[in-house]
């Protein structure tokens, strides 16, 4: 028996080094015959009011995941932009028999999660807990309540959103380039402003949940651990009150593309890097026959993931950004191909170049380029039905997108049958590249005189799409030198006696994370050295050590050496103030007259940073600093305001910061001079 053991584990053991000699690790498994998608067709209904309800039983997991989506154009809202965010933010305030507090606590106690959107709502739940959390969900959308405390508060929350981010270049852009694309006055391209926001009133919010939250307009999708029969009549006494509405939404304007390919600009003197946006408009709907010709065309060109075309082009051949992608929206109501791409402001011009050489260049594609974005597609697509949510977008998109009842049913076989012909052609049908809006937002004066020469009209526009002049370049006066900058700034700030005899610096500042407190305690010494604490709820989560010579880096209990190219930067800057050797060092240079923050400032440029003093005040009002993140160069800007004296010198208690595109403000509690000891670098 033992021997016929043996005989056959060398059988197997023999078998497997013939099967190994013969797989070539190096080369990429043959894919298999695609599958079968079988993908359960919802049971459905409709109330009274006009609520469309589907219903798909899966008893895999004992969950249920419910989600309302409303099918209307975009709500116009004009001089009271605002009021449908407003709105929502203010659903899930309890109804009139339930307090917010009461209400949150019940679906906290359940262990489920419930939202409320300006376009729908969606609840998750164990299935033994969904008779209680549907009553809820349906109380909170046919009984809403608002109040006018919760509307001020709401109110003020928006604003300071808005004040948070009115320096990013992200949101001008993006601001910017809707209205440019659709105009300021449809209800794609409006805009929230302080005054639009404070404009809208209770009466204002109540009127559009009435318009935005109707049962004739809406779809309730309800998948998971349920049965047909019982959630039906669950559903019906849950939402049999809710009344619907007769408001007509206005149809959108026929929007239409710029004539000739044109650059639009917004200068961001602020900005860290440069927000650089295309895109066109087109007609292409989900229903239409080219449609997966075109989304796999996409793909290659920089819809999947990222060996695309343009990510390969500007992130791993040339390192100007690190992530260049486009997107295809068919949506029912507006279709429209876009690309995006943050980029050093210095390489603008040639980022809009090589994006341009990427979607001109669409109409050529390899057959392996297609069978890999055919594949992968495929895959994605397989993958996305093991989500609940996926299902119901599909039973959704059926009905307002008017797909042929087999649409997903027959997605693989669909996506097999675009060929290399197909793919080429439809290119024509959504990328324009005679007709298309290249938008960027960022600092000009680094790319502005580089744009001309790409043989494009280059337009210019503030931070709200109003038309201006280009930003003027100021030239400094010949009696201004680097020293002299230097001087002033000193003289400013307390005298260059004083300042020279600081040799050490620390303070302690707090500033938000996603609602959170921050604390961050800095302290610099002469020599270069620096000591940076951070720390949430009074304990320490992350420190930064350099003690001169060696720098270490302390997260989540662990550390560990500093990067060389860090120490090195630290080990560069033997002085807290670099004004006091502007007359001496050759490191630094004067360069022109910039905009900061509306502000004119004279900038002085190093081989790794800029610092821009008021020309008025000669006070640092900010600085640029360049690091290197993951082999990727960034700019990191710092701007500082609210000065206010410390033992005779003046020091800024305002500081704000763009670090890796999020904007964050430090407000200064303390500083100390002086105080610093070898302990506070170990």
């Amino acid at each position: 028996m033992k021997k016929s053991l043996y005989s056959i584990a060398a059988v197997f053991f023999i078998s497997s080094l013939v099967n190994a000699q013969v797989i070539d690790l190096n080369k990429m498994p043959t894919p298999g015959p695609t599958p079968t998608v079988n993908i359960t067709k919802p049971q459905t209904f409709k109330l009274k009011n006009g609520l469309t309800v589907m219903v798909v039983e899966d008893h895999k997991l004992p969950r249920v995941n419910t989600t309302l989506t409303f099918d209307h154009p975009p709500l116009m809202e004009g001089a009271k932009a605002g009021k449908s965010t407003l709105m929502a933010d203010l659903l899930g305030g309890g109804t009139s028999t339930i307090s917010k507090d009461d209400f949150n606590k019940k679906v906290d106690y359940l262990g489920a999660s419930i939202n409320y959107g300006a376009n729908g709502a969606s609840a998750n739940t164990l299935s033994k807990y969904y008779p209680e959390i549907l009553n809820l969900f349906a109380a909170g959308i046919t009984d809403a309540k608002f109040g006018a405390d919760e509307l001020t508060k709401s109110k003020e929350r928006a604003i300071a959103g808005l004040k948070s981010s009115e320096l990013s270049a992200q949101v001008i852009g993006n601001r910017v380039f809707n209205a440019l694309t659709y105009g300021k006055n449809s209800a794609l391209g409006v805009f929230e402003t302080e005054q639009t926001l404070n404009a809208v009133t209770l009466a204002d919010v109540q009127d559009t949940y009435s318009k935005l939250y109707s049962p004739n307009n809406a779809y309730l999708v309800i998948i998971g651990d349920v049965k047909f029969n019982e959630v039906k009549s669950m559903v019906e006494k849950s939402f049999d009150g809710w009344k619907k509405s007769d408001y007509k939404f206005a149809s959108l304007p026929k929007f239409s593309n710029v004539a000739k390919t044109e650059i639009d600009v917004v200068d961001v003197p602020t900005a860290a890097q440069s927000v650089v946006i295309l895109g066109d408009l087109h007609n292409l709907k989900m229903k239409d026959p080219n449609y997966f010709a075109a989304t796999t065309a996409n793909y290659i060109l920089g819809g999947g993931s990222l060996e695309t075309r343009v990510n390969m082009n500007l992130r791993e051949k040339n390192g100007y950004t690190y992530g260049a992608y486009t997107s295809l929206d068919t949506s029912k109501y507006d279709s429209n191909f876009g690309g995006t791409a943050n980029v050093r402001g210095e390489v603008t011009s040639q980022a809009i170049k090589e994006f341009m050489t990427e979607i001109k260049g669409l109409k050529t594609i390899k057959p392996e380029e297609l069978n890999n974005a055919k594949e992968k597609l495929k895959g994605t697509f397989i993958l996305s039905l093991e989500r609940p949510e996926t299902v119901a977008r599909f039973a959704l998109n059926q009905i307002t997108q008017d797909l042929p009842s087999d649409f997903y049913t027959n997605y693989l076989k669909s996506v097999d049958a675009v060929t290399l012909d197909k793919v080429q052609k439809v290119s024509d049908d959504f990328v324009m590249p005679s007709t298309m809006r290249i938008f960027v937002a960022g600092k000009s004066s680094a790319f502005g005189n580089d744009l001309d020469a790409l043989g494009y009209p280059v337009k210019y526009y503030d931070a709200y799409g109003n038309p201006v002049a280009k930003p003027e370049i100021k030239k400094v006066d010949a009696s201004v030198t680097l020293a002299s900058v230097g001087d002033k700034y000193l003289a400013a700030i307390g005298g260059k006696d004083k300042v020279s005899k600081i040799t050490s610096v620390s303070s302690a500042a707090t500033t938000k994370v996603q609602g959170m407190e921050v604390g961050i305690k800095n302290t610099q010494a002469t020599g270069g050295k620096m000591n940076m604490e951070v720390s949430m709820m009074g304990n320490t989560v992350q420190k930064m050590t350099y003690n001169g010579t060696k720098g270490t880096m302390t997260a989540q209990g662990k550390t560990m050496d500093m990067p060389a190219e860090m120490q090195a930067a630290y080990a560069k800057e033997k002085q807290i103030f670099p004004e006091l050797m502007f007359s001496t060092s050759k490191d630094y240079t004067l360069g022109g007259i910039e905009k900061v923050n509306g502000t004119d400032a004279y900038a002085v440029k190093s081989a790794d940073a800029t610092y821009y003093y008021d020309v008025t005040s000669g006070l640092k009002i900010g600085d640029v600093k360049k690091q290197k993140v993951q082999g990727q160069e960034i700019e990191v800007p710092t701007y500082y305001s609210n000065y206010k004296a410390v033992d005779g010198v003046m020091f800024p208690f305002t500081l704000k910061v763009n670090q890796m595109g999020q904007d964050m403000q430090l407000d200064v509690t303390s500083y100390e001079l002086n105080k610093a000891t070898a302990e506070d670098f170990k």
